[in-house]
């Protein structure tokens, strides 16, 4: 019998005394996000019955808004100099405009046709939106924006063309060049009018929330001010609670609004939550480290790493950049991957984001079809995922507690007495003998038909590698 190490909730929640209490997160306990990364507006309405099917509520696109044409328009999603397709995934990341639209994801009415199918389905659009800078080359931006504004130079801060040498320096982070890219004048009044404009018109169209893109390069109240600044209040303005120019976000009440803040030393977590929910970056990287060392012990899985309330967070086991920038998520493979959103998926608190990746991705071809707009890998609806988004929305509002076996190789998540996902996380078969609070009796996992037995507040069994189970009363 394998010693079990459990540790309850009561912990997690003591380390989210910070929070700014007056903010309730806009998500449920049983939410789940898919962020359908580079699929077509096209591609997400006509997979919409499969996302709703997979348990998600929400689907995040990326970014809606005009954008820099390079490598003339091709559709690769990472291409290299000499490659017969060209294209970058991050060319949608590089504004010339803020309007619905761009040649990569498709029109205004395909966005439109997306928001419909998903509200036949139920199932809400989460549009990540940039408005911290413009594409590298700003002598694309286009004259409406040059004009909405005063003119070009009344676009950027005064910063706005000074590299960051150093990210915790929160003058250069909320006003400086990020890699290249020209830092936007956020607090221009008239930038934000017409930001909000678009904003608001994909609201119109059917949006129902927003991922902040660099959220923390965008100054709050206590950061310095930029020469051209008066008030650092973009996301005063951002989140409904001040109009500019007599313009205000709509439906700010029924609206999921979370930000890309990635932890550093002086990032301000707890002052973004404030505003917005929040990315729980150090937590994925706590998860992916126990899965690739296949232990649970190699790191502190049960805190959440974050000074905000647990509820404030959203939570994956990778992201778009994770996975695309330095390839850090990436060679992790596809079925362990699945073990850490058990995990995660089965927690009380968070909302987690289950990250699309490539059409016909392996751990040696990480872009696989190479395709912008094509829909990603069956993952985000093989059974164990699913199951474990279904397992979700059923245990909302059960306490929850976490063990693991003396090795780590097992995970025990476990919701009050109504159920228990377990997920094995080595490349072994291993015997579960844990303590449980379920009833005595026999269960039979729903994925994989495996038999689990409690007797006498022991649940017994077998994991096969790289597999999970979910047992509910």
């Amino acid at each position: 019998m394998k010693k079990i190490l459990i540790l309850t909730s009561a912990a997690m929640v003591a380390c989210g005394l910070m929070a700014h209490a007056e903010r309730q997160s806009k998500a449920n306990q049983g939410d789940v996000i898919l962020h359908a990364w580079s699929w077509s507006f096209d591609t997400i309405a006509n997979n919409m019955r499969d996302i709703a099917e997979a348990g998600y509520t929400y689907v995040q696109t990326s970014p809606a808004n005009t954008c820099y044409v390079g490598d003339n328009g091709g559709m690769a999603l990472f291409s290299k100099e000499g490659d017969e397709r060209q294209g970058k995934w991050y060319y949608y990341y590089q504004p010339t405009d803020w309007k619905i639209g761009n040649y990569m994801l498709g029109s205004r009415d395909q966005f439109k046709a997306m928001a419909d199918s998903a509200m036949k389905y139920g199932v809400k659009v989460i549009v990540d939106v940039l408005p911290n800078h413009t594409a590298i080359d700003h002598n694309a931006v286009l004259p409406d924006l040059d004009r909405a504004v005063g003119g070009h130079a009344n676009l950027y801060h005064a910063n706005g063309f000074t590299p960051i040498t150093d990210y915790n320096d929160r003058l250069q982070c909320t006003t400086g060049e990020m890699g290249g890219l020209p830092d936007v004048n956020t607090e221009n009044p008239d930038f934000q009018y017409y930001y909000m404009q678009y904003v608001n018109d994909l609201v119109n169209l059917g949006a129902r929330g927003f991922r902040y893109d660099t959220a923390k390069h965008i100054g709050l109240p206590s950061d310095p001010l930029d020469p051209k600044a008066r008030r650092n209040n973009f996301w005063d303005v951002a989140t409904g609670r001040e109009a500019v120019k007599g313009l205000s976000l709509l439906m700010p009440d029924s609206l999921f609004i979370y930000g890309e803040v990635l932890q550093d030393k002086n990032t301000k977590e707890t002052e973004y939550a404030g505003y917005m929910d929040l990315t729980a970056s150090s937590y994925g990287h706590a998860l992916r480290t126990a899965l690739e060392a296949g232990d649970a012990t190699a790191s502190d899985l049960i805190d959440w790493h974050h000074p905000a309330d647990p509820s404030q967070l959203v939570t994956w086991v990778e992201s778009h950049d994770t996975y695309c920038n330095a390839h850090e998520s990436a060679s992790i493979p596809d079925e362990l991957i699945r073990q850490g959103w058990v995990v995660l998926a089965s927690r009380a608190a968070g909302t987690p984001l289950f990250f699309s990746r490539p059409a016909g991705s392996t751990r040696e071809n990480y872009w696989g079809n190479n395709l912008i707009g094509a829909r990603g890998n069956d993952e985000f609806r093989h059974p164990e995922v699913v199951a474990a988004n279904k397992f979700r929305k059923d245990m909302a509002g059960q306490p929850e507690s976490i063990s693991w076996t003396e090795n780590g190789a097992v995970v025990a998540v476990a919701r009050g007495d109504k159920g228990v996902a377990l997920a094995n996380i080595s490349s072994r078969t291993e015997k579960i003998n844990i303590a449980t609070t379920l009833p005595d009796g026999t269960y039979t996992d729903a994925v994989h038909a495996c038999v689990f037995k409690v007797n006498k507040g022991k649940l017994t069994g077998k994991l096969a590698p790289y597999s999970s189970a979910i047992i509910t009363r």
